[in-house]
């Protein structure tokens, strides 16, 4: 599918930019949406594309044909983890504070029904096979039958509903899901390291340490090269797992304060967003090595953002910071 926003064609900030990996297209303002955005969510054939605006509380639904926000879903608690199911065509929102995921008919955007977890859920992923939802949370309070400081991944089923679990030692990060094996891979940054479980028994597999890196919150997967990707904050590293063997294999230097990275499997790209002010896109010249080929500068604390392969799109949130207004930048993959 052709990305097909008008206003990608009216703007081209990218001024001294390096162009041979991504172009800044456009703008998309977001007027009074105070403080930090976290994660994104598309659907992609609805040409919409829906940001949590963390510190308003709100998450904001844009427009990608005419580049405008078109709505405001006010109301919740922190929002973090978001994800549209073309399938059922529902929005899920997964909340911090009260650690709820909201979740709301994808068309008029009214909320259904509400899953409570602990606390604390973050991000959000999408299970294939199972047609299920995957929601991490947990690390403050106790959970059913665990200690205090424990996390879990939730999974629900096409409806809704919270069919079961898949523990681990504390509050889960960024995780990914193999399509052709059965493992879920899961950053638990405050035990350093990667905790890897059965999907389908929930048993813990091994546990990968990341002592070299700390701090570590963005994944990304490349399955076909058995390639795990972590961004780290300290310092500012990226570890390249082989997902075979549990062992590093690379650990480039990138932009520091990461909270989102994606592998571009096209490109055979790795795109970082840092909230110090860059996005670095590193070239895959194999699975054990990777070059930095291009630094773009952002606004500080942009940080977080969505790549959507089925459009060539980089997305990345600017929050508002004094004179700095709260937007989104959408860059085109070259």
């Amino acid at each position: 599918m052709k990305y097909c926003i008008a206003t990608l064609l009216l703007l081209n900030l990218a001024v001294g930019q390096e162009t041979s990996a991504l172009s800044l297209k456009t703008h998309i303002v977001l007027p009074n949406v105070d403080g930090r955005m976290d994660h994104f969510g598309v659907d992609v054939k609805g040409q919409r594309l829906f940001v949590s605006a963390l510190g308003n509380n709100t998450v904001e639904v844009i427009d990608l044909q005419s580049g405008q926000r078109v709505r405001t879903l006010a109301g919740l608690a922190e929002p973090q983890g978001l994800f549209y199911d073309a399938s059922t065509n529902r929005l899920y929102a997964a909340n911090g504070v009260d650690g709820a995921t909201r979740i709301f008919d994808g068309t008029t955007l009214q909320p259904l029904e509400t899953v409570k977890f602990s606390d604390d859920a973050d991000n959000i992923r999408y299970d294939s096979r199972s047609r299920g939802v995957v929601v991490g949370y947990g690390g403050e309070k106790a959970l059913r039958g665990r200690p205090r400081g424990a996390g879990a991944l939730g999974i629900l089923d096409p409806s809704g509903k919270l069919v079961r679990e898949i523990g681990v030692d504390a509050h889960p990060e960024s995780f990914q899901l193999e399509k052709t094996g059965t493992r879920v891979f899961v950053n638990v940054p405050d035990k350093q390291e990667v905790q890897v479980a059965d999907f389908v028994t929930g048993t813990i597999l091994a546990r990968w340490p990341t002592t070299t890196a700390k701090t570590c919150f963005p994944m990304a997967l490349d399955e076909a090269h058995h390639r795990l990707f972590i961004g780290c904050r300290a310092p500012a590293r990226l570890l390249v797992f082989d997902t075979e063997r549990g062992q590093t294999v690379a650990s480039p230097e990138i932009v520091g304060d990461t909270d989102d990275l994606f592998y571009d499997s096209q490109r055979s790209r790795v795109y970082v967003i840092g909230g110090q002010g860059f996005i670095d896109v590193l070239q895959q010249k194999d699975p054990d090595h990777y070059d930095r080929i291009a630094r773009y500068p952002t606004p500080l604390g942009t940080r977080t953002g969505l790549f959507v392969p089925e459009l060539g799109i980089l997305f990345a949130a600017v929050p508002h910071r004094g004179e700095q207004r709260s937007e989104i930048l959408a860059y085109e993959a070259k």
